[in-house]
């Protein structure tokens, strides 16, 4: 049984209603935790935009403290999801009272969107990057036909010659020999080629390790089809299970729920409230 709900009876509306307390405390959390903060950083292109952020590390931080001032709930831990640039950071708790089982689930989902550092190195490294392409490209329509010769050479040394390119690729593929000898042949011809791949490659690690994660989110309550359907927001709910031989069932039949019970886990709701009022 999904908690908050409509259900009249008694217990359960002052359980749903403790739950919605709890929900709109968390909502507060997060509305707080997520305050974006204005910052410069630029496209690709070099364009500097204007892009606002905010820092997970704090949410996740929340989260940890929460589960430390909440022990006799048993979890594990901080949990975190990432498919693409959506993110999400969560936990999930439970106390059992008798037979009975009650969880919370705590989420934060939000995106992440990758930008370069401001920094003009990225405008200097897409320039040495375009310069080299270039270099490269006028290379590679002389070094095709001087990579066929020597390729041609090495084989007629090696008594292979005038052959197809089916027997050419199962010579190739059978004689590794022959086929490391070329590459080291074509690499000391093409010393330059080599070095300016070297150069682009190195360049390209450079420019990726000056991007940067923006991180987008709202403190919009929403549900699990919601999250499901990738959608930025915060998440609070909490579920009722009945434990027979420890399997969980969501049905319950709420007459035969003891009173001592019902006053547990209505002092367990108080005491999550009770940590997110600090």
């Amino acid at each position: 049984m999904q908690i908050p709900t409509s259900n009249p009876d008694p217990f359960i509306k002052s359980m749903s209603d403790k739950a919605e307390t709890a929900r709109t405390l968390f909502q507060e959390h997060i509305a707080n935790l997520t305050k974006k903060v204005p910052l410069k950083v630029m496209l690709g292109d070099g364009t500097v935009t204007d892009q606002e952020s905010f820092d997970p590390a704090l949410v996740r931080k929340f989260f940890d403290e929460f589960l430390n001032t909440i022990p006799e709930w048993s979890n594990q831990g901080v949990s975190a999801t990432a498919e693409k640039d959506l993110r999400r950071s969560f936990i999930k708790f439970e106390i059992k009272e008798g037979n009975y089982l009650l969880s919370g689930h705590m989420s934060l989902q939000y995106h992440a969107l990758l930008f370069y550092k401001l920094d003009h190195r990225v405008i200097e490294i897409q320039k040495e990057l375009s310069e080299i392409s270039d270099m490269i490209a006028k290379l590679q329509v002389k070094v095709g036909p001087e990579n066929d010769k020597i390729v041609e050479e090495k084989l007629k040394q090696q008594g292979y010659q005038s052959m197809d390119d089916q027997k050419l690729f199962e010579v190739l593929f059978n004689r590794e020999d022959i086929t490391q000898d070329i590459i080291q042949s074509i690499e000391v011809s093409h010393a330059e080629h080599t070095k300016l791949v070297s150069n682009r490659d190195r360049l390209f690690g450079e420019l990726d390790n000056m991007l940067i994660e923006i991180y987008h989110t709202t403190s919009v309550m929403i549900d699990e089809n919601r999250m499901i359907a990738a959608e930025e927001g915060c998440l609070c709910n909490f579920n009722l299970e009945y434990l027979k031989n420890n399997i969980r069932q969501g049905n319950i039949n709420l007459y035969r729920i003891s009173e001592q019970t019902k006053t547990n886990l209505l002092v367990q709701m108080d005491n999550v409230i009770k940590v997110l009022k600090n």
